[in-house]
């Protein structure tokens, strides 16, 4: 029976909730870490990649899926004519989102690509949104087209808490790193149009939930929240007091993990992510 298959990768944050309850296909990413090679989320876990990243000697490198994966599933998921919406994470940050059109190009299924411009839950919000109204029998221009609303009206912060990764990717050079280290400074970024962007520092973790939350009521005054996400790479002394203000203001369903290994790479241990979106 022909239908609109929803196709997604491993940095969609909570989606092993939701695959088989929307049928939602998952491709990995790869892990590269002091000569090994791991597959996020199936012989890697988030919890154990923190303790390899912390003794590794070199920042760990991921890699997207390879094209002949995408292609492979795509070949498989439209053999009956159905379509396939792929979204994926950032473009700005992993050429997943190029492998992804590459493989949509040499397949017969008919295929849209969709770059999430976004990482972790706020990747998630698109592809639930993506897979309910598929399901509500949607065409895939009115999910599209729906899509573009999420992603327009969805804010995503990064805080990360220690310098060293941000040092070894090449985003803070070792000058600033040593002031910002030295005044306990953390850096609060955006992603802007896919791009990871600073927009301000605190010098403490209190000073960041803070931060983070006057924002979140700010900019969500007056409109229907859709969903909550937070994410962390054992990033509890933030990331629970941030979740405990907004539960208190009144939202109950925060989606709340431990943010995938390809994110946590970039931004090295003590780092949370904030998101949201609204109409």
């Amino acid at each position: 029976m022909k239908k609109i298959h929803i196709v997604t990768d491993s940095t969609a944050d909570l989606i092993e909730n939701y695959t088989d309850e929307y049928d939602i296909h998952v491709v990995p990413l790869t892990i590269h870490i002091d000569g090994e090679t791991f597959t996020d989320k199936i012989d890697l876990q988030p919890e154990s990649f923190m303790e390899k990243m912390k003794n590794s000697k070199e920042l760990p490198k991921s890699s997207q899926p390879a094209t002949g994966v995408f292609k492979d599933l795509y070949d498989r998921l439209g053999a009956d004519g159905s379509e396939i919406i792929s979204i994926h994470m950032t473009g700005g940050m992993s050429g997943t989102v190029k492998s992804a059109e590459a493989a949509a190009q040499m397949t017969d299924s008919k295929v849209t690509v969709i770059d999430s411009m976004y990482i972790s839950h706020a990747l998630t919000f698109q592809v639930i949104e993506a897979a309910k109204m598929a399901r509500e029998g949607k065409s895939v221009k009115e999910i599209e087209e729906r899509l573009k609303d999420v992603r327009k009206n969805t804010t995503l912060f990064v805080v990360v808490d220690i310098l060293d990764n941000l040092v070894k990717g090449g985003r803070v050079g070792k000058g600033k790193a040593m002031i910002g280290s030295l005044l306990n400074i953390k850096p609060i970024a955006t992603l802007q149009d896919g791009v990871y962007t600073p927009v301000g520092k605190a010098r403490s973790h209190k000073q960041v939930v803070s931060h983070l939350f006057k924002a979140f009521k700010e900019e969500t005054a007056g409109k229907i929240i859709r969903s909550i996400g937070i994410s962390h790479a054992n990033g509890m002394a933030m990331a629970e007091p941030l979740l405990q203000l907004i539960e208190d203001s009144g939202w109950k369903d925060v989606k709340f993990s431990f943010t995938s290994p390809i994110i946590s790479t970039h931004t090295g241990e003590g780092a949370i992510g904030f998101m949201y979106y609204t109409d």
